[in-house]
């Protein structure tokens, strides 16, 4: 089973604009988050796919894998898409290039069930760790999912899931960290598969997949990382790696 790491990078960005190029302890966030994705060992290969040419410098320049993707890309997996079209390879895993500090165990576990699943019934697979601060909860920035009792995903949402209506319902609540695993077929199908109601009024990739019958297999984790979304999450992470 040929398993490649793929990572993402628009030089633009929302809430903080050039922010995979921010400096981290010396390096550009973008970079640092490659070298974790490598340093795991987990991967065949590792790439940065990107529509920036400031980006694929700083990857090349680092002696690192660098992919130019067209600018037009809606998601990160449509920029994946592109880029694998033409390998051979059965598992790709989209690894966040705002996440410096992905970690092995993390990574294996999605992998994992992979390996353990002999009927080829789940197409792609990605963690969620558990939360308990309401404001994180009901933040419409952090994205929620619900399982069944296989954990495979319901759905997700911006929105509190499930709603608590019975308050003695002891209920724990699921943050989606956005790594995926994906077999090639799915990443391929999902790029020639038009957009539905329900991703277009969340704007979450994910749920594309439901929406046409695919099978996500979510792996708890209770690494929660830092994602850098914002410049305060920059200053976070900066004394974190300190």
């Amino acid at each position: 089973m040929k398993i490649i790491a793929m990572i993402p990078a628009r030089y633009a960005a929302s809430r903080f604009p050039g922010k995979l190029m921010q400096d981290l302890a010396g390096k550009p966030v973008i970079l640092r988050t490659y070298e974790a994705a490598v340093n795991t060992g987990l991967f065949s290969e590792v790439y940065v796919v990107t529509d920036s040419e400031v980006i694929f410098k700083a990857i090349e320049e680092a002696g690192g894998k660098a992919l130019m993707s067209s600018a037009e890309h809606a998601c990160g997996s449509d920029r994946i898409a592109e880029a694998v079209t033409p390998m051979e390879v059965d598992i790709i895993v989209n690894v966040q290039g705002d996440e410096p500090f992905t970690d092995k165990e993390s990574l294996a576990g999605v992998l994992e069930v992979f390996k353990n699943d002999s009927s080829g019934e789940i197409d792609l697979a990605s963690l969620m760790t558990p939360i308990t601060d309401w404001e994180e909860i009901s933040n419409p920035n952090t994205v929620k999912v619900i399982v069944d009792n296989r954990d495979f995903a319901l759905y997700f949402s911006r929105s509190p899931i499930p709603y608590p209506r019975n308050k003695d319902i002891q209920i724990t609540y699921y943050k989606h960290k956005g790594i995926y695993a994906f077999r090639k077929s799915a990443l391929m199908d999902f790029q020639r598969l038009p957009m539905l109601p329900l991703e277009n009024a969340e704007k979450i990739e994910a749920i594309r997949y439901l929406e046409y019958g695919k099978k996500i297999k979510m792996v708890e984790t209770e690494v929660t990382g830092i994602e850098i979304d914002t410049p305060e999450d920059l200053e976070r992470a900066i004394a974190a790696w300190n």
